[in-house]
């Protein structure tokens, strides 16, 4: 099996900082650095399987919606898997829009510390706030599982409660993994899901969060195949050191194995 690298280079969608337009440049050097390798946790060289599929020309408009999805197409028209280097979350939608059409019925994973569940934010439908909103109300998935909650508001668990979703916040862990989905899981990694000691390169900072460790975990605790993945809302400009882009290189590596195991 193949799977390929699709760069989101966009961050139209995001509410208080941009940057994360940078990140696909930036996690694809963490992830060919020196000081690492490419091998999974589980001991599958992911070398051999990875394609760089590029970055989508995209121009800043709402038109990147329908974008996204035909270069997803694109590229799972190809026989390969697919894990999209974002870019802000509001990628999550169109790149899901398409992964449904191969998968009917899949499950989501998602990391973060906000559900991005609102109807519209700053009236925007196609917001970074939004893209489950729009999953869901398409019924595009069977099942969101969202771990590492921790900014909800009133209407944001009203929305949870009315599409039926699994939260999962920080005071909720231990019960993760009898909630893990299975059967065809997408996951989706927001890096802010991570506490900002491990991840210090995003545009919301939110103590309280997860660790690199147990996202990994989760991560190589699913039993059912995992189909795809998107890691977002990396920000270069706030990165120390590199070292959330680091992170993410990990999670890419951990995500492609979980794709070949």
């Amino acid at each position: 099996m193949r799977i390929a690298l699709l760069g989101l280079p966009t961050d139209r969608g995001s509410s208080y900082l941009r940057g994360a337009a940078g990140a696909p440049a930036a996690i694809r050097a963490a992830l060919h650095c020196g000081s690492s390798n490419l091998y999974a946790e589980n001991g599958i060289d992911v070398g051999p399987a990875l394609v760089d599929a590029g970055d989508l020309a995209l121009d800043g408009t709402a038109a990147e919606v329908d974008a996204i999805t035909a270069g997803v197409d694109s590229v799972l028209a190809q026989g390969q898997g697919i894990v999209a280097l974002g870019g802000d979350h509001a990628v999550t939608y169109p790149v899901v829009r398409s992964m449904a059409k191969h998968y009917p019925g899949l499950s989501i994973l998602h990391f973060d510390a906000h559900p991005d569940l609102y109807d519209s934010y700053d009236g925007d439908r196609f917001s970074h706030a939004s893209p489950f909103a729009r999953i869901m109300e398409e019924g595009l998935a069977a099942r969101l599982v969202q771990v590492g909650i921790r900014a909800d508001t009133a209407e944001l668990r009203a929305q949870a409660k009315r599409f039926g979703v699994e939260t999962v916040g920080m005071d909720r862990l231990a019960e993760l993994p009898g909630l893990l989905p299975c059967g065809p899981v997408y996951v989706s990694i927001d890096l802010d899901g991570l506490d900002p000691a491990y991840a210090p390169g995003v545009s919301h900072h939110e103590p309280g969060g997860l660790s690199t460790r147990q996202v990994l975990n989760a991560i190589q605790a699913l039993e059912g195949p995992v189909i795809g993945g998107d890691i977002v809302e990396l920000n270069p400009t706030r990165d120390v050191n590199g070292m959330t882009a680091m992170v993410a290189a990990k999670f890419v590596r951990e995500l492609v194995g979980a794709m070949l195991r």
